[in-house]
């Protein structure tokens, strides 16, 4: 033997060749042909975010368009709110409307006589709708925890009934809620059967009362709460945690986006509801700002400088509560939608 062994001319075994040699040029071609591809995918991803852009910023500016003209016609004097064409950054801006409105600060005697508006009518809507929002959003996820992770018999047709509900128009259930709320045994001089008084009606609770739960919100952190494992609450059980406890530290801090978007849900209706606190409240000092604001105008109707102002003070918290948490909104609905 001559001490190597000699390689078939036959043989398909590819030759050792130098880097730059041609062993390396399809790979370098496929590369070439993955950055011309990832390029032209770019460009036609720019294009297209462009003419998305070009498409919403003017319905956008549309949409926006009414709320900046209410700011900047809140900071005007009366005498140029309707100038045409329209003011939108004023000369000379002042807070006259705001202060007149609030009745703080210095005011004219004619000013105080205009200023029927109050501070209370947006501490009573904060004070309900913060009440409404904590106590909906814990009850309708403690029904959704027992409907997505508790077996007991009627599960489903109980759900199915809930879901039901939400076919049913909520002025249809104004006559049923407002008896309820005035017969409500040993509460506003009712005797036990729930007659002689006015029951809840005029009080705080009359408004929570009715808000507490919603079929909406158990459907959304129901279907949320279908995408966590058995298995960690499995676990739990086993660590000797009882269902509250697991409820409560185990599957709520997994459901804080549906939370947040049921918070956001919550928090919005029930700042804005106009006609179940008319009916229920009949003290002005009770009054939430949808309804202050609409008997404003009745008694202020030529004081639009007032009543801006007013309109500005009640939109505020909504769009600031949405900036705060729209992050945790968009991914709630988001995920939610895609979950069990």
């Amino acid at each position: 033997m001559s001490g190597y062994t000699e390689v078939d001319a036959t043989n398909d075994v590819p030759p050792v060749l130098a880097p730059d040699g041609p062993v390396l040029a399809p790979e370098r071609s496929r590369r070439k042909r993955r950055r011309d591809e990832h390029s032209s995918n770019r460009k036609i991803g720019l294009k297209s975010k462009l003419v998305i852009y070009l498409v919403l910023a003017p319905v956008a500016i549309l949409f926006v368009a009414p709320f900046a003209w209410l700011i900047s016609a809140s900071v005007q004097s009366i005498g140029t709110i309707f100038h045409t064409p329209p003011t939108w950054i004023p000369d000379n801006p002042t807070l006259s409307g705001y202060k007149a409105f609030l009745n703080v600060g210095k005011l004219s005697g004619a000013q105080r006589s205009q200023g029927h508006g109050d501070w209370r009518w947006f501490a009573n809507s904060a004070f309900v709708a913060l009440t409404i929002t904590v106590l909906q959003t814990f009850f309708n996820a403690l029904c959704a925890y027992a409907f997505a992770k508790r077996k007991f018999p009627g599960r489903d047709a109980i759900f199915v009934l809930f879901l039901a509900t939400m076919m049913v128009p909520g002025i249809v259930l104004v006559i049923p809620n407002y008896l309820i709320i005035q017969h409500i045994p040993f509460v506003g001089d009712n005797n036990w059967l729930g007659t002689g008084g006015h029951g809840l009606l005029d009080s705080y609770w009359g408004l929570i009362l009715p808000g507490v739960v919603s079929a909406f919100g158990i459907f959304l952190l129901r279907q949320y709460m279908m995408s966590i494992p058995s298995d960690l609450l499995d676990a739990a059980r086993i660590d000797g945690a009882s269902e509250f406890r697991i409820f409560w530290s185990v599957v709520l801090p997994l459901c804080t986006p549906a939370l947040a978007a049921t918070a956001i849900f919550t928090f919005q209706g029930a700042w804005e509801d106009f006609f179940w606190p008319l009916l229920v409240m009949s003290n002005p000092d009770h009054y939430t700002a949808p309804v202050g604001l609409a008997l404003f105008v009745v008694q202020n109707r030529t004081s639009w400088n007032l009543l801006f102002a007013g309109s500005v003070i009640a939109t505020l918290p909504m769009i600031l509560v949405f900036i705060v948490f729209q992050r945790q909104f968009v991914q709630g609905i988001a995920l939610t939608g895609v979950k069990g």
